[in-house]
């Protein structure tokens, strides 16, 4: 992470402050970078953040950058942070971790998952919870982008703005739910020499009959694969079509059925059977049947591997942060965390937490502030 680190340090010197230059005490860097160092220590509001600078050994202090004898308020932090363009932000943390991330091995290409999740906590009397789209690397789990979806627009808008952020897409696979079953979307996608796999389902009525009208009965399984845990075994089959024809959505190559069947191991004999349909531009020949199932079941990994964990280990819904842009600061700063505690290998964040709380110096050799 120590290169990656050192990124973030340089890119987070562009980030616009929001103060006025007469009078501050603290360089937005050495803040921002407190914080970060923080929230991968498992701090979660301005006040644990504000504890954990007032508690830095001397040396450790100067590391960052912070006088030790003057050191940045919680007040002070609180102000900074909830003044933040939340999008400048996004934007440098996600080029920092992409250029962190590893490539796709030889001869696979990069999946990234677009998902959308609402920090629930944020609501206020007056407006309604702050809504924020992400978009994942599925192998690392890291958050490559993120964008603010205000009261005036939707996930569908903010696509395009989103995958923006990330220079190339080239050969990229972006996989998405339903909600961005798009033309608008499929369109700006080849535009950029990217390719998806995208759910179908009511909101496109007339294409999710063409799918489930297909002769699926005579097509044999592509793929089948069988998983036990959570109490439950699961056994996932896929079917692929090939739709030259008779599928009225641009750039659609082959159509999916995607079928799980589930029992809990107490309840052998009842099964619950779902089925999805889903479709793909990518031709026969540019994507193995098990190289597509891995794709489709890898984009949960932003569910489970992002958003759970501010949920759970960060508390996300609960946090009383609202003013302000404060709840998407957070919400950049503990994917910026989340993002290099899984680069350094980490796969229980609530455990990597707990290890950097416990030497306020491993926060910065994290980030390669040494």
């Amino acid at each position: 992470m120590e290169d990656g680190a050192g990124g973030l340090l340089t890119a987070l010197a562009d980030l616009p402050d929001p103060r006025a230059r007469r009078g501050v005490r603290h360089r937005l860097v050495t803040v921002v970078a407190a914080a970060v160092c923080a929230v991968v220590a498992g701090y979660r509001s301005y006040t644990a953040i504000g504890e954990w600078v007032a508690d830095l050994p001397a040396d450790t202090a100067v590391l960052l950058g912070i006088d030790a004898s003057r050191r940045p308020s919680e007040a002070m932090i609180r102000r900074l942070l909830q003044a933040l363009d939340p999008e400048v932000l996004a934007v440098v943390i996600g080029t920092w971790l992409a250029g962190c991330t590893p490539a796709a091995p030889a001869g696979s290409s990069r999946a990234i998952a677009v998902d959308g999740k609402t920090i629930r906590g944020s609501r206020t009397g007056d407006t309604t919870a702050r809504h924020v789209l992400a978009a994942a690397d599925q192998a690392s789990g890291v958050v490559l982008a993120s964008t603010d979806v205000n009261g005036k627009t939707n996930e569908i808008t903010r696509f395009a703005p989103l995958l923006d952020q990330i220079p190339d897409l080239h050969g990229v696979v972006v996989t998405a739910d339903a909600l961005h079953c798009q033309r608008e979307h499929v369109a700006y996608l080849a535009e950029r020499g990217a390719h998806w796999i995208l759910t179908v389902k009511g909101n496109q009525p007339s294409l999710h009959h063409q799918l489930a009208a297909l002769p699926w009965r005579a097509v044999p399984d592509a793929d089948r694969d069988t998983c036990r845990g959570h109490g439950r075994r699961e056994i996932r089959t896929l079917k692929i079509l090939s739709v030259s024809t008779g599928i009225d959505f641009p750039h659609a190559a082959q159509a999916l059925q995607i079928r799980r069947r589930r029992r809990r191991l107490d309840q052998p004999k009842r099964f619950t059977t779902e089925t999805v349909y889903a479709i793909t531009d990518l031709l026969v020949h540019q994507a193995r049947p098990a190289q597509l199932a891995s794709w489709i079941r890898g984009h949960w990994s932003i569910e489970n591997r992002v958003h759970w964990v501010r949920d759970v280990t960060y508390d996300e819904d609960r946090s009383q942060i609202r003013t302000g842009t404060g709840p998407q600061v957070m919400a950049a700063l503990r994917n910026a965390a989340i993002g290099a505690l899984r680069q350094a290998g980490v796969t229980n964040i609530a455990a990597g937490n707990r290890h950097h709380a416990r030497d306020s110096n491993r926060p910065l050799a994290l980030l390669g502030i040494t």
